[in-house]
């Protein structure tokens, strides 16, 4: 069976915390709390075994972080998921600039070959207005920046987000405030995750 190698870059929405990460050293730390499942990539595999998804993700990177990391990622994909952006929102960086990074890394993907997708920022149920207002802007730009790139975009915020109250996740759908449950996981694996062909 031909498999189709998924490079999944971001920041710890991608690795899977709080019950999760790809590095072996941050697993051991988790101890008895370790789930694998708290994991979007693991959802997602469990629908299409063809899929060999590769976790990039590191808990509190930036986006202009997360990017140093790209060319490493990329060896060997197919596809190139981005997701990234909460990080800079709690650092109060430019969202316009967060907006270009992803821009950038979606261009770089492509000069590997790579058929990319971009994701968008979550809810943050810990953060405050302003980190609500500047994810709706840096989504809005997200959006933007996939159609004129013509690009998939992976809707995380809305499939997690309450419908009465959009800049939280709702109830059960986040273990912390900060990312996703496993239930929030899985649905993020099952009804976000689209392959971007």
């Amino acid at each position: 069976m031909d498999r189709t190698i998924v490079a999944c870059l971001g920041d710890s929405i991608t690795a899977g915390s709080p019950l999760w990460d790809p590095d072996p050293d941050v697993r051991a730390r988790i101890g008895d709390a370790l789930d694998e499942r708290s994991q979007w990539q693991w959802w997602a595999a469990q629908l299409d075994a063809t899929l060999d998804f590769r976790n990039h993700g590191v808990y509190g990177e930036r986006t202009d972080q997360i990017a140093t990391r790209l060319d490493a990622a990329a060896r060997g994909a197919a596809v190139l998921i981005v997701q990234g952006g909460i990080n800079d929102v709690v650092q109060k960086r430019s969202v316009d600039d967060v907006a270009r990074n992803l821009i950038e890394m979606v261009e770089r993907g492509r000069t590997f070959g790579l058929v990319v997708a971009l994701v968008d920022v979550l809810p943050w149920n810990n953060g405050d207005a302003r980190a609500a207002s500047d994810i709706v802007r840096l989504n809005a730009l997200i959006a933007a920046a996939a159609d004129a790139l013509a690009v998939r975009l992976l809707p995380f915020h809305d499939t997690l987000a309450d419908p009465d109250q959009p800049h939280r996740m709702r109830d059960g759908y986040t273990d912390d405030g900060d990312h996703p449950s496993v239930e929030g996981h899985r649905l993020l694996g099952e009804r976000a995750f689209r392959l971007p062909y």
